[in-house]
């Protein structure tokens, strides 16, 4: 009899685990997941490929260096960290600049929703106003 117990406790865990999965914000964190790593490659060439390369190519050419890992002073690689340094405050900025623009769609939303709100329709203040007016003359 044990078999029959352990049957339904595997088949309520897959079902549980089913439904777990099924979830929106399961869903929506996989795809986020999946769209924030295809997004960091293409700001992870953004930095490596043009910025860094436009930021450090006069220090590298002041320093008489080919490659970022060969700048050092005394044995102190300090090439690879300033690299490092230049791609987390580009990656800072650009993370800033969208939650900015999110926050500025989030405003002009709520706003124009306020306006929405404060500013019935003219036919309809039309057909409130003449509501009232019968309502008047009914009472007289």
């Amino acid at each position: 009899m044990a078999m029959p117990n352990s049957r339904r406790a595997a088949g309520g865990f897959i079902r549980d685990f089913h439904a777990f999965t099924m979830k929106g914000n399961v869903i929506d964190l996989a795809v986020a997941v999946i769209i924030g790593g295809a997004f960091g490659k293409i700001i992870t060439s953004l930095i490596e490929d043009i910025i860094t390369p436009v930021l450090l190519n006069p220090a590298l050419k002041a320093a008489n260096v080919e490659d970022l890992a060969k700048l050092q002073i005394n044995g102190i690689k300090y090439g690879m960290f300033l690299a490092s340094v230049i791609n987390f405050l580009v990656i800072a900025f650009v993370i800033f600049l969208i939650i900015r623009s999110f926050e500025a769609m989030k405003r002009k939303k709520i706003r124009e929703e306020a306006v929405a709100v404060v500013k019935p329709d003219p036919q309809e203040r039309l057909t409130i106003a003449v509501e009232r007016l019968a309502e008047v003359m009914e009472s007289k």
